[in-house]
Order: structure tokens, then sequence, then C-alpha cells
């Protein structure tokens, strides 16, 4: 089912891979509202297929607020453990963190907000320690998240804690996103970042209906781009599943298959990297994804017809690890493609 990598069997198989895990954390991930159990299905997938025994399993400390204030404002913090503890609703100052609505307000989303944000830092720790050549955390990459607000179901930007614990070693940390929405949900050719950051942000804008191949072609096209002009020395990957054909976000139409392509690109940089989760509101078809990605990191091929375990009729009818393509027409324009590209690359050339 997964590719084993551009010939490079023996890379693949001598790949350290952290993976982050207890059962508290899963627990405590399951209770988001927004995919509930998710992360139980994600990791009842991969113990299912017997991924565990090719990774370290290392237990995820929970952050701490000193930890989160690294990037998020001690007033956003104080106030989220403030309604945390009673789940109030009808605090009016909650608006302004961007609390309610899709960033609902319950008991325990304090408790939450640092268990992933700590399970983050401890994969980004375990790569600062050289403990790993990949560290993965499929219940993070919760990248909408603000300084000073929650946003789009997220509460805390664990995407972004990551990459500052990294850059405590590494001055050239790379951030790819591939979630249906990059971190904050907009973003066209011309946006190429603020101040200091200037010309060091690429987005990459596509229109509904994507597939495999196209979206393969043009990732690697942009990322060849991009380590040449950045030159990275580690990598932050954030791989929401929303892209995946079925999703009830119905944009994109995605595989397994395109995304594991895309991964394997940057893991054969052989730079220590950082997975994330993300995005993904078919739950299923999430943990097919991520267990997926899982096997593509170990080198291992897993076999269609998904293994008995707890959540197994979650998988019907078919009972099958793939995800086939829709009828979905593709709404990309080749033309309008290689213009986006094109800019991209001009735009680069300023990177220094």
């Amino acid at each position: 089912m997964s590719d084993k990598g551009d010939g490079n069997d023996d890379k693949v198989r001598n790949r350290c891979v952290v993976y982050v895990y207890s059962p508290e954390y899963i627990q405590t991930c399951d209770s988001l509202s927004k995919v509930p159990n998710r992360a139980s299905m994600v990791h009842s997938l991969i113990e299912a297929y017997d991924l565990l025994k090719f990774m370290r399993v290392v237990k995820p400390h929970v952050a701490t607020i000193e930890e989160m204030a690294v990037f998020h404002t001690d007033s956003y913090l104080q106030h989220l453990h403030k309604i945390s503890q009673d789940g109030d609703n009808d605090d009016p100052q909650s608006v302004d963190f961007g609390l309610g609505y899709d960033c609902p307000v319950v008991e325990g989303i304090f408790d939450y907000a640092a268990a992933v944000g700590g399970a983050t830092l401890t994969a980004a720790q375990n790569l600062l320690d050289g403990k790993c050549d990949v560290a993965i955390n499929w219940a993070g990459g919760w990248h909408h998240a603000k300084k000073d607000e929650a946003s789009g179901f997220c509460y805390v930007n664990d995407a972004v804690l990551g990459i500052l614990k990294l850059r405590e070693k590494y001055e050239r940390v790379l951030y790819v996103d591939v979630d249906l929405h990059h971190g904050d949900g907009t973003g066209d050719v011309t946006d190429t970042g603020l101040g200091k950051g200037r010309w060091h942000a690429v987005n990459v804008p596509l229109e509904d209906g994507i597939r495999d191949d196209r979206y393969c072609q043009i990732f690697t096209s942009v990322m060849q781009e991009v380590k040449t002009y950045f030159n990275p020395e580690a990598v932050v990957m954030q791989l929401g599943a929303d892209t995946m054909a079925g999703d009830p976000m119905c944009s994109f139409n995605m595989t397994p298959v395109g995304v594991g392509k895309c991964l394997n690109y940057i893991l054969g940089w052989e730079l220590p990297t950082l997975l994330l989760g993300g995005g993904g509101y078919n739950l299923a078809n999430t943990a097919r994804c991520w267990t997926c990605l899982t096997g593509t990191i170990l080198g291992q091929t897993l076999s269609s017809e998904i293994p008995d375990h707890e959540y197994f009729t979650e998988y019907g009818p078919d009972y099958s690890l793939e995800i086939s393509p829709s009828c979905r027409p593709d709404r990309n324009e080749s033309q309008q493609l290689e213009r986006v590209i094109s800019t991209i690359k001009g735009n680069l050339k300023n990177v220094v």
C-alpha cells in the first residue's frame, strides 16, 4: 500500500522514528467535540497494523503555561485556564479571545490545549536531543490558533510551539503545511510574509477537485525551489487529512498515496522532521490516511484489509485501507497553475 521511497530501502529501515503516545493523551484528545474519538481511531488502526514495534513510543509531557507563553499571550492563556475550570460559556471576555462558535468553551479545554502543546514539544525535544530522525504527533497540528485567540477549532498553536522549540538549535526551520486550509485559512500567491519574514512565506492557492498526480507534481516543483533557496536545517510538516476524497469539507480529491509521495519527498532530504496531524473530519478516512503515512515513514507495506480491532465497524462497507477518489471535477487549469509556480519561483529568488 505504501511506497518504500526511491530505492532507499536501507535508509528507510534505519530511520529512527519517535511516536508520541500515552493512553491519557489519547483520551484527552478524544474529547475535542469537532473530532470525537478521532485520536483513538487513529492510534487503534496504527496499533492494529502492528506498526508500534517499528517506532520508539514516547509518553508526552503536559505543557506548562510558561511553555505555551513562548508564543501565546499570558492574557489568552489565563482566560482559557479560567473558563476551562467550569466550562463557562457566558464570560463576556471570551469573544475577544476567539472562543465560542467554532472554538466552543467546554470544561477541561485548557487541559486539552496543554496536552496537545506538550505532545508536540515532546516530539520536538526528541529531535533536538538526537534521539530520532522523525517524530510524530498525529493528534497535533492545530495551526489556526493565534497568539491571543483561538481560531478554527484550534486552541493552542502547537505547530508554532514545535517550530520555536526546534529553533533553539536550528536557525532555519521549514514549515510545510498540506492541510486543506493552511495556517490562517487564506493566502494568495502574493502573500510572501511581512517584516523580517518578507519572502519567507510561500502560498500555493489551488481550486477544488485536485487529485494526487497533479498535486504531487506541484508540490515537488515548489518544494525543490524552496529547499534550494531556503536551505532548511529541520522541517515541521503538518499533514491535515481534510484533503482526502470523502471529507465533509468537500474540496480536494486526494488519497493517502498522493500525500505519501509528498511526505516521502520531504523525508528524502534526511533532515530532522517533526510530523503533525491537523484537519480531517471524515474520521475513518483520517485514520486511514495517517496510518498509511505511518507505513510510508517506516517503509512498511500495509494490507488492504483493515485488521480486526476496536473500531473495525467504522470502516464499512468495504473494510479497505484504500481511499478512492470521487468523481468531483478538477477545477484547476494547467495554465493558471503554471503561472502560480512561475510567480513563486520568482519570489523565492528574494530569499536571503
